[in-house]
């Protein structure tokens, strides 16, 4: 089965399916996600579906601690610094599967940071994904329209498509 992330340990790419089939049961897909975590503490499929998930479940503090988890794991397979505001593109090979992990995860926490109301870490995170992502492989280009948006709409400037 095919996971974002790349491959899951035997057992925990099945078990991550099932808890995404047991989705609007909140606590038993939890607890599926965080044995996951538990039993493959460094595979990158789990962090994405736990964020994931707890983004859906509008649980953005939570989901933003396991993108946080994500980052450092994920620089650390990568072998670069997993500070964001430390990194340069040649910190990584940006398209190696832990460092374009690294990209998206950053990416969601970019998004994660919008959706709380801070606007600012969220521009500045765009801003570094530009540098390192400059093909936007990524897509942190979206993030960036929503974000454009959200702030034309705050400052009445928002045009109506009527």
């Amino acid at each position: 089965m095919a996971l974002y992330g790349g491959d899951a340990p035997e057992g925990i790419a099945e078990l991550l399916h099932e808890a995404m089939g047991s989705y609007s049961n909140t606590s038993d897909a939890e607890s599926k996600l965080l044995e996951a975590k538990q039993r493959a503490p460094g595979s990158l499929a789990v962090y994405f579906s736990l964020y994931k998930f707890y983004f859906y479940k509008k649980r953005l503090v939570d989901a933003e601690r396991i993108a946080r988890e994500a980052l450092i794991e994920s620089a650390s397979q990568g072998g670069f610094p997993p500070a964001w505001e430390d990194l340069l593109p040649e910190s990584a090979d940006w398209s190696a599967e832990a460092a374009h992990f690294y990209l998206f995860s950053l990416k969601a926490l970019a998004f994660m940071r919008l959706r709380q109301g801070d606007k600012l870490e969220c521009e500045r995170i765009l801003d570094k994904l530009k540098v390192l992502d400059y093909g936007d492989s990524v897509g942190s280009s979206v993030i960036r329209e929503i974000a454009q948006g959200a702030n034309q709409a705050k400052n009445g400037h928002f045009q109506s498509a009527l």
